[in-house]
């Protein structure tokens, strides 16, 4: 079951998913069916940065809600999406909690996907890193006992957003095992293939850290091969596994795409001379 609503989406194409759920909006019987497509309609004025727009449907979603507390939780859960994107993560914080809360008391079936979202979102605005890891590990075992297939889907994105915290609080080899498992989790789900390089990415840079660039190598070169498209950060990595491996030869063309990529897509990479210096010293220039 997951989310009833969850099938509309489309996070790549906004303006398709707009139109569906604004066809959904049309056909809904009632007025808590309504506001429930209200609030991921004001997701995708969030997603737009358009807050305000966004703002004025979660209003007209909280008009309708009533007391059924899964509906409730998803107007808690836009609103606070809309604070963490607009700046504000301190007001989004208890609006998350709200929804969680408000989700694990209903018996609907859309509410054990509902929590494990609100929880995942609790954990991204926590402000101790202790408390984001603790947050997605309750969101972890939620979807892991789910007897729903959908719910039980949110394992990849939680065992990589725990990955990631455990690798910046310097914990590689914990960071190194979920990732794997993230990794194992995307590549049980072949109908979203675009995930699985990042998997692949988040795995071989745990690798590098840890100093076996030999293993990581695979997985990059794989990942390259997998993507739609170049991928700065992906060949960032190769670059520097292939240099770690004493193969710098081979790191000058992947070196040389990344420069050219990241500036694109990655606000910080030029002023960040950690990042740019060791990539112009592979690339020969």
């Amino acid at each position: 079951m997951g989310d009833r609503l969850r099938g509309l989406w489309d996070f790549g194409d906004l303006d398709t998913t707009w139109q569906r759920l604004s066809a959904r909006l049309d056909s809904e019987p009632g007025d808590t069916g309504r506001a429930e497509v209200l609030t991921q309609l004001a997701r995708v004025h969030g997603l737009r940065g358009e807050f305000a727009a966004g703002d004025e449907l979660v209003d007209r979603a909280e008009a309708l809600a009533g007391s059924v507390p899964v509906v409730r939780a998803r107007v808690w859960l836009e609103r606070g999406r809309l604070r963490r994107s607009g700046g504000d993560p301190a007001a989004a914080l208890p609006l998350f909690l709200g929804a969680y809360e408000a989700a694990r008391a209903d018996a609907d079936a859309s509410a054990p996907f509902v929590a494990v979202d609100a929880a995942h979102m609790v954990a991204l605005v926590q402000p101790e890193a202790a408390d984001r890891r603790a947050w997605t590990r309750t969101a972890l075992e939620q979807a892991r006992s789910s007897a729903d297939a959908e719910v039980r889907r949110w394992q990849g994105s939680l065992l990589n957003n725990l990955g990631w915290d455990l690798l910046e609080a310097g914990e590689p080899d914990a960071a190194l095992d979920a990732f794997r498992q993230a990794l194992a989790q995307r590549l049980a789900h072949p109908d979203s293939p675009a995930l699985v390089p990042i998997a692949r990415y988040a795995v071989a840079k745990a690798l590098r850290l840890l100093g076996r660039p030999a293993e990581a190598l695979p997985e990059l070169e794989t990942a390259v091969a997998e993507s739609a498209a170049p991928d700065g950060w992906l060949y960032e990595e190769l670059a520097l596994s292939y240099a770690l491996a004493g193969r710098d030869a081979d790191a000058a063309a992947p070196a040389r795409q990344a420069l050219e990529l990241l500036p694109g897509c990655d606000p910080a990479f030029a002023a960040d001379s950690a990042r740019t210096d060791p990539l112009h010293r592979l690339a020969g220039r």
